[in-house]
């Protein structure tokens, strides 16, 4: 397998197009998760296998009752082993979260996107996509739910990149 499909970079491109993934569908969605593997495994259904080194692959199986930040979407992911030939997993869930830089004791509460992102290689990625208020939509028209504005760093949750590295570690022989 190309070296290409196992760079910060791939999984930077790959966050980007579940990020595109995911918008389309809209909000109050369940959470997501996608398998990710080396374009030219799915050279046939991939549009450009140099562009983009790594391909999404929904996984269409998780259970519609599974609600995100649950107990139920953490065990979920505890029990999940992937095949050698995904090298990769990303998750996209619907959070609140609280802002501690806004001003006053508890900080402003947002919703938001997060989508957290692994490859075996060691590469990781989490961004966070706040959805727009009532507010912003009204000030900025029609197409202000659209625009999307993504923001991480580091040390953005921790705990979900390590459930989604274990998944990558664990073997389906081991089951």
């Amino acid at each position: 397998m190309p070296e290409r499909a196992h760079t910060q970079q791939a999984l930077n491109r790959a966050m980007l197009e579940a990020v595109d993934f995911v918008h389309a569908e809209g909000w109050d969605r369940p959470p997501t998760l996608f398998g990710l593997v080396p374009s030219e495994l799915l050279a046939d259904q991939v549009a450009d296998v140099e562009e983009d080194p790594l391909a999404l692959v929904v996984q269409d199986n998780l259970p519609e009752t599974i609600r995100p930040g649950s107990d139920e979407l953490l065990d979920y992911l505890g029990r999940i082993a992937w095949p050698q030939e995904v090298i990769g997993v990303v998750l996209a869930q619907e959070i609140v979260f609280r802002d501690a830089a806004a001003p006053g004791p508890e900080g402003d509460t947002y919703q938001a996107r997060l989508y957290s992102g692994v490859l075996r290689s060691g590469a990781e990625l989490t961004l966070l996509q706040r959805r727009p208020t009532e507010a912003e939509l009204e000030e900025k028209g029609a197409f202000a739910a659209d625009e999307i504005e993504l923001r991480g760093g580091p040390n953005v949750a921790p705990g979900v990149l390590k459930l989604l590295r274990a998944s990558l570690d664990q073997s389906p022989e081991d089951w």
